[in-house]
């Protein structure tokens, strides 16, 4: 027999309530919705900005570098061209310096070059003050002297004797001084060059602080932010052997003269004009000797001692320097006293030339 009333399994007692309105009190809200992808967005793109950032940073930092190297690049070769031209002459160039500036660094580089002219005779030069020259001559030869400087020529006489003599004079050494010593007949017998040189430095920004080029006589410095000073290229002293198998030392030395600074912008033009080329030394040579003080930075100077003397540290070490040709210690091996040059007996020649650029805007 079937009952009459059956009761429903799992049926809900109570209100009922639609299926539209639980979907929207179940649903979050479409703004809350869109700002949060928002927010998703704007945090993965900000990681991703974090993330690069060294790497652009470091992007731009060496295309900044880039163009420094190759601005001063071309600096150094306009300065070897208009070096070598007649006086008064030169040209002008346009350059575009974005992120970079240029300025005159005075009197960086300072060059004593000393030499005797005549084996009949040695002949010491001794800078005692700015007005005061000390000469001993080693056989008494001496009978005048010559002292030249861009401003002033000068002959004065040298007394015989065979101690030092001082001689007094009033040249000025602001960028160059000649000192020439004469014998009977008017015969050379030494010659004696002080030279004092500037050069341009190339200031560029970057992430971590200013990165600087110095171009100096023909070298180069350079410095990165928290970094020291180092050389990345040495000025023009060679020393070689020629066909005929007599010896050779040639030193070219470049006078960047510049007043302030020559700024920055995209389309700066510069003008290079020649001071005229000057030979201070030519020929044979005896007992030659140099020393070169850089004032740019306690770390440069050595840094030419230590190049130079390299091969000879290297022959002192190994015990042959009775065969050792090339730069040598004047005195102290440290060559803090200069630099002399050992031949083992052969004929030397001494060629040094001068070039003087003015570079102005």
């Amino acid at each position: 027999m079937i009952p009459l009333h059956t009761q429903r399994v799992n049926t809900m007692n109570g209100p009922q309530h639609s299926t539209r309105l639980c979907r929207e009190e179940r649903a979050v809200s479409e703004v809350l919705g869109v700002v949060m992808l928002l927010a998703m967005v704007i945090t993965i793109m900000g990681g991703v900005w974090i993330f690069l950032n060294p790497y652009l940073s470091d992007f731009e930092d060496n295309t900044n570098w880039n163009s420094a190297s190759g601005i001063a690049d071309r600096i150094e070769d306009r300065l070897e061209v208009a070096g070598n031209a007649p006086d008064g002459t030169g040209f002008r160039n346009t350059l575009a310096l974005q992120s970079t500036s240029i300025r005159s660094v005075q009197n960086v580089e300072h060059w004593t070059l000393a030499a005797d002219l005549s084996p009949m005779d040695r002949i010491s030069l001794r800078h005692v003050n700015d007005t005061t020259i000390g000469i001993l001559s080693a056989n008494e030869s001496a009978r005048y002297m010559t002292v030249e400087s861009p401003d002033i020529l000068l002959t004065l006489n040298i007394t015989t004797s065979h101690q030092e003599v001082l001689i007094t004079h009033n040249a000025s050494r602001q960028h160059w001084m000649i000192i020439t010593v004469y014998g009977e007949q008017d015969i050379t017998l030494h010659r004696s060059v002080y030279v004092t040189l500037s050069g341009l430095q190339i200031t560029t920004s970057m992430g971590q602080g200013d990165h600087q080029i110095v171009t100096m006589n023909n070298a180069r410095a350079e410095r990165f932010p928290n970094k020291p000073w180092d050389i990345t290229s040495m000025p023009l002293v060679q020393f070689d052997r020629m066909a005929n198998n007599e010896l050779r030392l040639s030193i070219l030395m470049t006078d960047a003269i510049s007043n302030g600074s020559i700024g920055s912008g995209s389309n700066i033009g510069m003008e290079f004009v020649s001071l005229g080329p000057k030979t201070l030394f030519s020929g044979q040579a005896y007992n030659v000797q140099f020393t070169v003080f850089n004032a740019l930075n306690d770390v440069i100077t050595p840094q030419y001692h230590e190049t130079w003397l390299s091969d000879y540290t290297i022959h002192r070490a190994s015990g042959t320097l009775d065969t050792f040709i090339g730069f040598a210690p004047y005195e102290r091996a440290s060559g803090a006293d200069g630099f002399t040059v050992m031949t083992q007996g052969q004929p030397l020649y001494f060629e040094v030339d001068l070039q003087q650029v003015e570079v102005r805007r």
